[in-house]
């Protein structure tokens, strides 16, 4: 049977996805430790309200909010044993948002990584992690989702491993990695390798792309590499809205509506054809995305200088696609010294995007990881309070929360 969103892609040059699912939760009282796929159980009222405002700001697809409902999370809350529930139940809800939706809204079961590093590094086998993605594919299934979608993903093996579990479970499947170091994922695969690594999986996805990352600037320079080895694959684009900057003890993502809404043009003109977004993207950053791509017309691919100056500057100046190795570049009108790609490294833990608090935070780290991330772990984080959108608060002097990654609260997604 061909699936809906497959016949929706031939007809359409774009598809709006959705945007931040723990930035939205955060600003309805979520607390940091919690797991958000808690509140499928707990508090369906406000999933359904996340699920509804994508589609009120006119999202074509949006995300469940069980993005940390794999065994491998769930188990750092004593949740094992309910796998597939959450996973049911977070898609349900879904399903019946976009039922009701009076338009052609697609559910897409959010699958993230396991916090767990695949052997040959690590201790994480590929049957194990097959299985479980496998376990959560069935709860989404169950539930009614249009389509899977696995994300934020570092390690081509881990990605891997999700293809062919979403094959077992006989449904069809998008993908996104996160490119947020120097252009690489934290696993050093590079745009171009993964468009080249997706070609050859057995279980073909609907489209795949980037999440994430450092920027809305790095990821479009992603989308452009990879559309230059692929311009037949539908490619999907889920930036950020802006850089996170701590101010007076609390995270604002410095992306205006306005500049999501280039963003989305300059993603359609780069090769994107579903276009979202991720950390901190609101309602009104997808308004304002959607309106823009609807008075827009696919134009010539940008260049590099061109999203630079409508975006602001990348990360660094290579990334990796070019054979050159990872080096930091000056952004125009950056202040003080510290470039981009150390600005995150500024900011206490808890203020990170979600890959930089994966890497020190979890198990990604090394065991020789600076002890004070390693009690992260150990200890129940303080309080959040929330401010206005997209702002995330913490008590002074207080300790910074745990990697919520890894306990499958991404809180800026």
């Amino acid at each position: 049977m061909t699936n809906a969103l497959r016949t929706l892609l031939d007809t359409r040059d774009w598809l709006l996805a959705d945007g931040a699912t723990g930035t939205n939760l955060f600003n309805m009282g979520l607390e940091a430790g919690e797991a958000p796929e808690m509140w499928n159980v707990q508090q369906p009222e406000n999933i359904t309200k996340l699920y509804q405002s994508a589609v009120d700001a006119g999202s074509d697809i949006f995300l469940t909010n069980t993005f940390g409902g794999n065994a491998s999370r769930l188990k750092l809350h004593n949740a094992v044993d309910q796998v597939h529930e959450l996973n049911r139940i977070g898609a349900s809800i879904g399903r019946d948002v976009a039922d009701a939706a009076g338009r052609p809204v697609f559910v897409a079961g959010s699958v993230g990584p396991t916090g767990e590093i695949l052997s040959p590094m690590g201790t994480l086998t590929h049957e194990i992690a097959v299985e479980m993605f496998h376990e959560q594919a069935e709860g989404l299934k169950a539930g009614g989702v249009d389509v899977l979608w696995v994300e934020t993903i570092s390690a081509p093996e881990e990605f891997a491993a999700a293809a062919e579990a979403f094959a077992l479970a006989g449904m069809d499947w998008c993908g996104t990695m996160s490119f947020d170091t120097a252009g690489r994922t934290m696993m050093g695969l590079t745009s171009k390798d993964m468009a080249k690594m997706v070609a050859k999986l057995a279980h073909q996805p609907i489209g795949y792309g980037a999440n994430c990352g450092v920027g809305a600037s790095d990821l479009l320079r992603t989308i452009l590499a990879m559309s230059e080895v692929d311009d037949k694959s539908v490619l999907i684009s889920k930036g950020n809205a802006g850089i996170p900057k701590y101010h007076d003890g609390h995270i604002h993502y410095d992306g205006t509506p306005e500049l999501m809404a280039k963003y989305a043009v300059l993603a359609r003109h780069a090769g994107a054809k579903i276009i979202g977004g991720c950390c901190g993207t609101m309602p009104e950053h997808l308004v304002a995305m959607r309106a823009a791509l609807e008075a827009s017309e696919a134009g010539p691919r940008p260049s590099l200088e061109q999203i630079a100056e409508e975006m602001g500057g990348f990360s660094s100046e290579s990334d990796g696609t070019d054979g050159a190795g990872p080096a930091a570049s000056p952004r125009p009108n950056a202040p003080g010294p510290r470039s981009p790609a150390r600005r995150h490294h500024a900011l206490p833990l808890s203020a990170r995007p979600c890959h930089e608090r994966c890497r020190r935070g979890n198990s990604h780290a090394s065991a020789s990881a600076p002890p004070h991330h390693r009690r992260e772990d150990r200890q129940s984080p303080p309080p959040v309070r929330h401010g206005q959108a997209g702002d995330v608060r913490r008590s002074a002097g207080s300790r910074p929360r745990r990697c919520n990654c890894q306990s499958g609260n991404c809180v800026f997604r």
